[in-house]
């Protein structure tokens, strides 16, 4: 039996549409992070790649889109002048979106290397 508790069902359905918008813009390498029990600073980080900075924002963009359209409430989003890291902050999901090179300097996955880690895929595919 696991140490974790059930996902909150609004977090699973926030977590959803967060994925969706990752991979219509073909998003990659989409790791969800569970932060329960480690950490206050949010529950869950979702990470993923992009390989330019065009496509770090259209990614960013779109999750920002399809959260607004389902009236999900966003506070704070930072990284748009640079798009190097794009992180879009919903409180309790924290959403980072990294060119390539930035994601393998900054290894969020090592940092937070105690979080169960969960392999994200295409839900179209």
């Amino acid at each position: 039996m696991s140490d974790k508790p059930e996902r909150d069902t609004e977090q699973v359905q926030i977590l959803n549409i967060i994925s969706e918008a990752i991979f219509e813009k073909k998003g990659l390498d989409v790791k969800l992070l569970d932060l329960r029990g480690i950490t206050t600073i949010a529950d869950y980080f979702v990470i993923c790649s992009g390989e330019s900075d065009m496509q770090v924002k259209a990614i960013a963009d779109n999750i920002d889109k399809r959260l607004t359209e389902e009236g999900v409430k966003i506070w704070k989003q930072e990284g748009f002048k640079a798009l190097s890291w794009v992180l879009i902050d919903l409180s309790d999901i924290v959403v980072h979106i990294f060119r390539n090179e930035s994601r393998q300097f900054y290894n969020l996955e090592r940092l937070w290397g105690d979080a169960p880690v969960e392999e994200l895929t295409d839900p179209l595919k």
